[in-house]
C-alpha cells in the first residue's frame, strides 16, 4: 500500500496520472533517462534516410485514386 501512496504522490508533484507516472519510471528504468535515449528531431531522423537517387518509387499512378465522400 505504502507504494501506492507514494507513486500518486509522485504522480501529483510530476502534473500526471499515476498510470502515466508509473509508465515513466518503467521507461527511465528499462530505456534509461529521456536524454540518454538518443532522442532527435524529426528533421535529424530524416537526415539519417539513405538518399536513393530517385523519386520513381513514388509517382503517381493515373486512375488509382479514388474520390472520398467526407460528408456525414
Amino acid at each position: 500500500m505504502e507504494v501506492v501512496v507514494k507513486l500518486k504522490e509522485r504522480a501529483v508533484r510530476q502534473g500526471r496520472s499515476a498510470e502515466e507516472e508509473h509508465r515513466a519510471i518503467l521507461r527511465e528504468v528499462l530505456l534509461g533517462p529521456a536524454g540518454q535515449q538518443g532522442e532527435i528531431t524529426f528533421e535529424a531522423y530524416l537526415q539519417t534516410m539513405p538518399n536513393v537517387d530517385g523519386d520513381e518509387d513514388f509517382t503517381r499512378i493515373e486512375g488509382s485514386i479514388r474520390e472520398i465522400d467526407l460528408s456525414d
